[in-house]
């Protein structure tokens, strides 16, 4: 990684200089690759969890590395939330947020306190920018706030800023792309906040789209070629909406978020067999439904789900000169419903694959395998962030 990668967060200290944010993909990684074994083989990472916080549960990831870069699952544990405390990324409901991580901290057994979060994609302003080669990092921050002001909608004073310097530009020759990265204040407190209230010691604060490429981005180099110059489309399924990217070769073509998610299965089971709504998610988790719930309710529902996913990639493909793209991968909860991949397949023509982030890896003796392997597509976020322990 170049030297200026996970620059402080907020310049003006407001979440304090440790706190980092900066893309984990840049399109040197392939040139840099000896020198960061190089550096790998030398160095002893401190231990740090991945910590997401999603509308419908908290989630933690810890892996442990071996000198032949190789991964350990450590920990990994799952505690959902209260309807409502977390809404459109917003925290609403702080105590009981807390106490859900205190619960999964205790869960999941952990010692680690350093820890790396994640904002929702929606609270970030990203912005590519190339400014000259030559420039010494002080006086390339002094370009990215005068920079900042011209795409961020609200005063600089209620800003965390940072950036990252992603590599020379191939596009303008002597120069270099810089990543912007600016959220509200406020919402880098709300993350901070939670985790110091339930004892944890933020380290990074990334962003959910980039934590889920990076997780993602290990088993993309899976698919045949490596993955290299292949168009992956990136699904996943959260609770009330589907965050959609299109990957190649570790950049973003494209993203979009679909208001489709889990939830309205939820809210199809209530409908049809007259639960409330807590009643109907507790039956889903527990596979506690009527004989006739694959037939009346979760059939209609993957045909829905599969349609919004194919109508996605087109909006995709009428935005970019693209026709198709080579892999469809699912994650999140709901993307190991039972034929839905299938359905994707079907109706796009395209092969489509449920991620397990933990694929490849060695599985600690603290991990209960079986469970594991039901909820691992749930896991892409968290685990990018636990992977950010590496890239420090």
């Amino acid at each position: 990684m170049p030297a200026s990668a996970g620059l402080t967060l907020c310049r003006d200290q407001i979440a304090r200089d440790f706190v980092r944010v900066f893309s984990p993909y840049q399109r040197s990684i392939q040139e840099n690759a000896l020198s960061i074994f190089g550096r790998m083989f030398r160095k002893r990472y401190a231990p740090l969890i991945g910590l997401d916080i999603s509308s419908s549960s908290v989630k933690l990831v810890e892996l442990s590395l071996d000198a032949h870069h190789r991964y350990t699952l450590e920990r990994a544990a799952i505690e959902p939330l209260e309807k409502g405390a977390i809404a459109d990324g917003n925290v609403e409901k702080h105590d009981e947020v807390v106490d859900a991580v205190r619960r999964l901290i205790k869960r999941s057994g952990t010692k680690t306190r350093h820890v790396a979060l994640a904002l929702p994609s929606s609270a970030v302003i990203s912005k590519k920018i190339i400014l000259p080669g030559d420039l010494r990092e002080e006086e390339i921050e002094v370009q990215v706030e005068s920079e900042a002001n011209q795409y961020i909608p609200f005063a600089i004073e209620d800003v965390a800023l940072d950036f990252s310097v992603l590599g020379p530009s191939i596009a303008s020759p002597g120069d270099q792309e810089v990543l912007i990265a600016a959220s509200r204040r406020d919402k880098v407190i709300d993350r901070q906040s939670i985790a110091e209230a339930a004892g944890l010691k933020p380290q990074i604060i990334d962003i959910d789209a980039f934590a889920s490429r990076l997780a993602a981005g290990r088993l993309i180099e899976r698919l045949p070629r490596g993955g290299q110059d292949l168009l992956v489309a990136l699904f996943e399924v959260g609770a009330s909406s589907t965050a959609m990217q299109v990957l190649r070769n570790g950049e973003t073509q494209y993203d979009r978020d679909q208001p489709f998610g889990g939830q309205q299965l939820t809210q199809a089971i209530a409908r049809h067999y007259g639960f409330s709504q807590e009643e109907a998610e507790t039956k889903k988790r527990n596979a506690d439904l009527p004989d006739d719930y694959t037939v009346q309710v979760l059939e209609p529902f993957i045909d829905g789900m599969a349609q919004e996913i194919t109508r996605a990639l087109q909006f995709f493909f009428r935005a970019t000169p693209n026709s198709k793209v080579d892999y469809i991968l699912l994650a999140g909860g709901t993307a190991s419903l039972p034929g839905l991949v299938e359905r994707i397949t079907q109706l796009s023509s395209t092969a489509c694959m449920v991620l397990n982030p933990f694929d490849g890896m060695a599985i600690g003796a603290n991990v209960r395998e079986k469970k594991l392997r039901l909820q691992a597509p749930s896991y892409l976020t968290s685990c990018g962030l636990a992977m950010r322990r590496f890239l420090q």
